[in-house]
């Protein structure tokens, strides 16, 4: 099955005050394993940037009014995601958006199969913090390049965030090759791999007698 991670950037957050997105990104995930498929692209919103939205990304009026304005890139997004299901975290907003400019240039609604991470979180871990730098911290998920927010990356993160969320280990395709490439390249780290090792019967057996024994010497 193919997804699309997807998240945007805005000039701030009510549609009623005009605001517009400003970056789209979205990364295609084949069973669960990214492809090299992404969608990416910054937008003229046509409007300044709120001072909120602009300490969040960092997008400054000046930069996004050399962008192409959306319905300069409506037909790539539209084809990158169609049939494909969509994770987003709080849907809500980033879909609210979406469907705002794609009704200004007179366009139907998106209509994919969504799946809220923000929604997955509130039911797995109810009355905590579920942010996506939370659930990035609870996850073990290394997210000290988000300095600030940009779709791809934010994209890049909540994709591991999925994959634990819904209790599937992070699929790792060749890690003796992974190991390989990165001596090559002199890096000293390399992702962690989750695989679990169960002891033996004989090991179990041994294990007990260790325990008996111990038991007997503390408290006998």
């Amino acid at each position: 099955m193919k997804e699309i991670v997807l998240d945007t950037e805005t000039t701030g957050i009510s549609i009623k005050e005009g605001h517009r997105i400003v970056e789209i990104g979205c990364i295609e995930l084949e069973n669960l394993i990214p492809t090299k498929n992404k969608f990416h692209c910054y937008l003229n919103p046509e409007r300044k940037v709120s001072e909120k939205a602009f300490q969040i990304h960092g997008y400054s009026d000046d930069f996004l009014s050399k962008q192409k304005k959306f319905t300069d890139i409506r037909d790539d997004f539209l084809n990158f995601i169609e049939g494909k299901r969509l994770i987003i975290h709080n849907a809500e907003f980033d879909i609210a958006h979406l469907n705002n400019e794609l009704k200004l240039i007179g366009k139907s609604e998106i209509n994919n199969e969504i799946i809220d991470t923000l929604v997955l979180a509130r039911e797995k871990f109810p009355g905590v913090q579920i942010s996506l730098d939370a659930l990035c911290k609870r996850f073990r998920i290394d997210n000290s390049k988000r300095k600030q927010h940009t779709a791809l990356l934010d994209c890049e993160l909540l994709s591991k965030v999925y994959i634990n969320l819904i209790d599937q280990k992070e699929p790792t395709l060749d890690f003796q090759s992974q190991i390989n490439n990165n001596l090559e390249n002199n890096v000293d780290k390399v992702n962690y791999f989750k695989k679990i090792i169960l002891p033996n019967k004989e090991e179990i057996k041994n294990h007990e007698k260790y325990l008996k024994d111990n038991l007997k010497k503390n408290f006998f």
